[in-house]
C-alpha cells in the first residue's frame, strides 16, 4: 500500500542572486504540485524585491528578524511570531532593510511560479 504522507528531506534550493536564501519544501520545482508551495527563507540584512501582483494569495509566517511589506500602499512591519496573509493581485513589495537576517516561512496558494507573479522591472 502506498504511503499517504512524505516527508520531505531534500527541498529544492531555487538560485538566487541576492544573497536570499530559499527552499521550497513543497510546490511546483520540488513535487509538481501546483496548488500550494511551502519554502523556508532567509532574507540578509538589505534585501528587497521589485513590486509585484501575483495571481496567488501569499501566508508568511516570521520565525526570526523581521520584514517589511509594502501592500497595496500600506507599510507593514512584522517581527518573529506573527503572520500575515496578502491576497492575491495586490501589488505588494518585499524587504529587510534592517540590519539583522529575517527567517520566515511563506506558503503560497495556488503555488509560487515565475509566471503568475508578475514581477516589476526594477
Amino acid at each position: 500500500m502506498k504511503k499517504k504522507y512524505h516527508i520531505q528531506t531534500s527541498p529544492f534550493i531555487v538560485p538566487t542572486d541576492d544573497g536570499k536564501l530559499i527552499e521550497e519544501h513543497f510546490g511546483s520545482a520540488t513535487d509538481g504540485n501546483t496548488q500550494v508551495s511551502i519554502a523556508h527563507m532567509i532574507a540578509p540584512p538589505n534585501w528587497s524585491e521589485p513590486f509585484q501582483t501575483p495571481d496567488f494569495d501569499e501566508y508568511t509566517y516570521i520565525i526570526r528578524g523581521k520584514k517589511q511589506f509594502v501592500v497595496d500602499g500600506d507599510t507593514v512591519v512584522l517581527e518573529a511570531g506573527q503572520s500575515i496573509k496578502i491576497e492575491k493581485h495586490a501589488r505588494v513589495q518585499y524587504s529587510n532593510p534592517f540590519s539583522e537576517e529575517c527567517e520566515y516561512l511563506a506558503i503560497c496558494l495556488p503555488a509560487f511560479s515565475i509566471e503568475t507573479v508578475h514581477r516589476e522591472d526594477a
